[in-house]
Formats: C-alpha cells, sequence, structure tokens
C-alpha cells in the first residue's frame, strides 16, 4: 500500500507501469475505490504508467471532518499528480471522478495531456435528487439504497450471473457515510458547462449502453460542448463499463491514446 499527505489528507494510490512510459490517472465513481479499474490496468499496463488512488472519503483514504466539496476533490487530485511528478498525464475519470478529471482541467490545464471521460456529464442530477439521496444515506444507511444504485451500475445479466456482483455490493455499502454523502453534496453544487467548453485537449466520452446514472443521451450532450471529442457507446454494460466490458474500454482507450501520442508536440 502507497499514501501521500495531500491538502490534510491521507490519499490511498497505487502506481502500476514503468516511470518511462505515458501516464494515465484514474479517478473512481461515487462509492467505489480503485479497484473498479483492475481489469483495464491489466491489459494496459505494458504500454502506460497507471496511477490509482481513493479519493477523500472513499476506499482507504482519509475521512473529511467537515464538509466536502468538488474543488476538494479536485485539489486532491491535483496535489497527487504533482505528488508523483506525472507531468502531463491523461485524465481517466468515472462518474463523478469525470467531474474532478474536467476540474483539473479547469484549474491546472498544463497538467491534462488529454481526457477520458467515462459515464459522466457537465452536469448530473438534479438538486432534488441529490437531496433525497442524501437524507436518505444519512438517515438509513448506503444499504438502504444500494439495490437502485446497483440497478443503474450493472446489467441485469451481471447482476444475476457474475460471481463477484456481491463484492461490489459489500464496496458500494461499506463506503463511509460522510465519503459518500458528501460527495453528493459535491456533485449537486458542481456545474462543469463552462469547463467543457474550454477543453482544448484530445477528450474520449466513453458510457455504457445500458447506463442508468449517466445515459448515454447525457454523455453525447457533453460530447457535443467539447470541440473535437470523441464518443462511443460500450454495449453490454451499464455505469461501469470498465468492469462488465473491459476489453471494449481498452481497445478505445489505446485508440484514442495513439491519437493524443501523434499530437504531442
Amino acid at each position: 500500500m502507497q499514501s501521500a499527505a495531500i491538502n490534510g489528507m491521507t490519499l490511498h494510490y497505487d502506481v502500476e507501469g514503468s516511470a518511462s512510459n505515458p501516464t494515465i490517472v484514474f479517478s473512481n465513481s461515487l462509492g467505489t475505490d480503485f479497484r473498479i479499474w483492475n481489469a483495464v490496468i491489466d491489459l494496459l499496463s505494458d504500454r502506460y504508467r497507471l496511477v490509482l488512488y481513493d479519493k477523500r472519503g472513499h476506499g482507504l483514504s482519509s475521512l473529511p471532518d467537515s464538509s466536502l466539496t468538488m474543488d476538494d476533490h479536485i485539489d486532491d487530485l491535483i496535489g497527487l499528480i504533482e505528488h508523483l511528478d506525472c507531468g502531463q498525464a491523461v485524465l481517466c475519470g468515472l462518474s463523478v471522478g469525470g467531474q474532478i478529471a474536467q476540474g483539473v482541467y479547469g484549474k491546472r490545464p498544463d497538467l491534462v495531456d488529454g481526457l477520458i471521460l467515462m459515464d459522466t456529464a457537465h452536469k448530473i442530477g438534479s438538486t432534488d435528487m441529490w437531496n433525497d439521496r442524501i437524507a436518505g444515506v444519512r438517515g438509513d444507511g448506503i444499504a438502504s439504497i444500494s439495490n437502485s444504485i446497483l440497478e443503474r451500475w450493472f446489467t441485469d445479466d451481471f447482476r444475476a450471473n457474475d460471481p463477484n456482483f456481491p463484492l461490489y455490493r459489500a464496496m458500494l455499502e461499506r463506503t463511509p457515510v460522510a465519503g459518500y454523502a458528501g460527495t453528493c453534496e459535491a456533485l449537486r453544487d458542481s456545474d462543469f458547462t463552462a469547463t467543457a467548453r474550454s477543453i482544448k485537449v484530445p477528450t474520449l466520452l466513453l458510457v455504457g449502453e445500458r447506463d442508468g446514472s449517466t445515459p448515454p443521451d447525457l454523455v453525447r450532450s457533453t460530447a457535443d460542448l467539447i470541440e473535437g471529442s470523441r464518443f462511443e457507446i460500450i454495449a453490454n454494460a451499464g455505469h461501469l463499463p470498465n468492469i462488465e466490458q473491459p476489453d471494449a474500454v481498452v481497445r478505445h482507450i489505446r485508440s484514442f491514446l495513439k491519437t493524443v501520442e501523434n499530437e504531442a508536440p
């Protein structure tokens, strides 16, 4: 295990692959830790340096002792990139991780060589939706809403037949309430529409065709804001295509990264 003291938090992270290779930094979705990328990094570590981390309030990273904002998450990732001396990296963010990646670009475009925005958007959900979820989690715990969340995360077939499905339920339900609810507040209060319009680096947007949290039309609307971006739908996947269809995800990532490398000065 590796950790770094960033902005008063202890962030749990891991690095795979050679330091001489181009760097991809992965940022996770709400209610998960960096193990959701396991199948993807197994397929990418031959050519890339891969940085994975648990955002504050998730996984093994520190819990905030006060309210949590999107700027906290963004500044943590900036701090980790600088701590690891990544230079310019491709940021791959899923759901809230995709908003964190957009926010890093908005604050520090000098750190970003390209963006892979997965199952995310410039604006996710409504104020009322987030407030209802926050109240439910704080009142009755994450297990009280986990069935509805998991139906959005995964296809019916995966939930019924994959032997690892119970592990993802446990990952979600064991997320600290303070980290989960605080990140819901961060999502509620965030709008990256202007940032998306400002993005000038190569950008790939991926979405599972059966994503119940950020459906394809929503992700496409974000792609429409980003000049020159690529948009792809992953068949037979929900909100976490990196788990359900890692081979397809990696094919798109490898193709996209060839574009990034060709555009490098």
